[in-house]
């Protein structure tokens, strides 16, 4: 069962908002905000203002990170603040804005983020499941495992961990 998808995103005071809800479109098409922040002109005179709502499904996301094969990557990523409720990940916006799927480990980026909450039952068990590919065949992967990435994005590569060896 696929997850309740909630996506969120920041529009500052310099932001378009249009451009704002094009960029989160691009990865989330049927995303639909709760409310929108109005175009202004300068001089802007609005607040920042976070704008959010739902989406029905990953389709998009998923297909952009399997073309880009980084099922592994996207995995890790996801499942970084999962537990039994569901799970909490970003993307640049600057990355969306041209259909590119870029996790968000650390600090906002430039542009800024657009934060998914997926919330739903076994969502760790799901998360391997919707980035499963025929790799993992070779090399099984799951959650948590000794391959996964650090929690700066710092890479552990398969066949180091076979041979025992972990370059520091």
């Amino acid at each position: 069962m696929e997850p309740e998808i909630l996506v969120s995103t920041i529009v500052r005071s310099h932001d378009d908002p249009g451009k704002v809800i094009d960029s989160v479109r691009s990865i989330f098409p049927d995303w639909s905000p709760d409310n929108t922040p109005e175009h202004s002109d300068f001089p802007i005179i609005r607040d920042s203002e976070e704008i959010c709502g739902k989406a029905d499904s990953l389709n998009n996301l998923m297909s952009i990170l399997r073309e880009n094969r980084v099922l592994d990557t996207a995995l890790d990523a996801m499942a970084m603040q999962a537990d039994e409720e569901g799970t909490i990940f970003s993307l640049s916006r600057q990355s969306a804005s041209i259909g590119k799927a870029s996790f968000v480990l650390e600090e906002s980026p430039l542009g800024g983020t657009i934060e998914i909450s997926l919330t739903g039952r076994d969502i760790v068990l799901w998360l391997e499941q919707v980035t499963w590919h025929k790799g993992r065949d070779i090399v099984p992967r799951e959650v948590g495992d000794e391959l996964a990435m650090t929690e700066t994005g710092e890479a552990m590569e398969w066949f180091e961990s076979r041979r025992g060896r972990r370059d520091s």
